[in-house]
């Protein structure tokens, strides 16, 4: 994949971070040797070397990069469309996410949307080939998969700070965050039942698992949407904030509290606490792609497509 048609003229990484997981594993053993050795120079060379680079706002770049010391802020960029996630969009975060867990200068990161919205989750119509395919959302190999449904997952922390409508996909990638800040404006939504589809990224475990079975499903079985107070009182988000201005503040702020904090002690909590969790949705996650691929073939998503094109109700069949 083009990194550029990614994320406009620039690359995230340098070169020489792109040549894959064995580079990187390669450049933390040089690291921590250095450090051994107390050797600065080397320790400098291999920061360079993996070093997260900016991505400035541009009409070219889907997803931005913004480094503020040992944190990095990410963001979804395409408001003309309310920041639907398109095949590029996925891997363009994939790949961010994989660079910052990478990139041994930082230590916490903010996923936000430009614009008027976080997101309202995926473009269907554009990962239409992909899903009914069954071929995985992203095949790069420098790739973290920002839903989490796949291995290897993030070991450092993400926060993500969410306004304005947060939908579906933009939803899951908020429930994937380890501590999320709302926006008082925030409206959030799992609404695919009503459109003839199912919450295939995650939600079907994360939501249950944060909010409890009663409150998930009040909301993934009607499709009725929420605001910020009500995903506070269900323990989705951690904080609200009084303007969309803010809740990023509010989000900065607490991924350079965890900055300040040892690094070592943060990964391993990270990693002791999804050891908890992790085998015991293993199976469910591994079995959303196949399970969302099946609706885009059924009279009721058309129903569903068709229906939202024409601004009617649909009518659904059950088939």
């Amino acid at each position: 994949m083009n990194i550029t048609g990614l994320f406009g003229r620039r690359s995230v990484l340098k070169a020489g971070a792109l040549l894959g997981g064995l580079s990187a594993l390669l450049s933390r053993a040089a690291l921590a040797d250095a450090q051994e050795r107390n050797d600065s120079s080397a320790r400098e060379a291999v920061a360079d070397e993996a070093r997260m680079a900016d991505i400035p706002l541009n009409s070219a770049a889907k997803v931005t990069v913004e480094r503020r010391g040992q944190i990095v802020l990410i963001g979804i960029n395409r408001p003309y469309i309310h920041n639907r996630v398109d095949p590029e969009t996925y891997a363009g975060l994939a790949m961010a996410y994989y660079q910052y867990d990478h990139d041994p200068s930082l230590r916490a990161a903010v996923l936000f949307g430009h614009g008027d919205n976080f997101s309202r989750g995926i473009d269907v119509d554009a990962f239409a080939a992909i899903v009914t395919s069954g071929r995985p959302r992203t095949q790069e190999r420098a790739a973290i998969d920002p839903l989490a449904k796949t291995a290897p997952a993030l070991s450092k922390p993400l926060v993500v700070v969410a306004h304005g409508d947060a939908w579906n996909m933009g939803h899951e990638l908020l429930l994937a965050a380890d501590i999320r800040v709302a926006a008082a404006d925030a409206r959030f939504g799992q609404d695919e039942a009503s459109h003839g589809r199912f919450p295939g990224g995650g939600a079907t475990i994360r939501f249950v698992r944060e909010a409890g079975w009663g409150n998930a499903m009040r909301y993934m079985l009607t499709g009725e949407h929420w605001g910020a107070e009500e995903a506070f009182r269900m323990g989705v988000v951690q904080e609200i904030a009084p303007t969309r201005e803010k809740a990023l503040e509010a989000g900065i702020a607490v991924a350079t509290k965890i900055a300040a904090c040892g690094p070592l002690g943060i990964k391993t909590t990270l990693a002791s606490a999804h050891l908890a969790i992790d085998a015991s949705q293993a199976e469910a996650m591994s079995k959303l792609n196949a399970q969302y691929g099946a609706l885009y073939g059924t009279e009721d998503f058309k129903e569903g497509r068709a229906a939202e094109a024409e601004g009617r109700r649909p009518s659904y069949r059950g088939k």
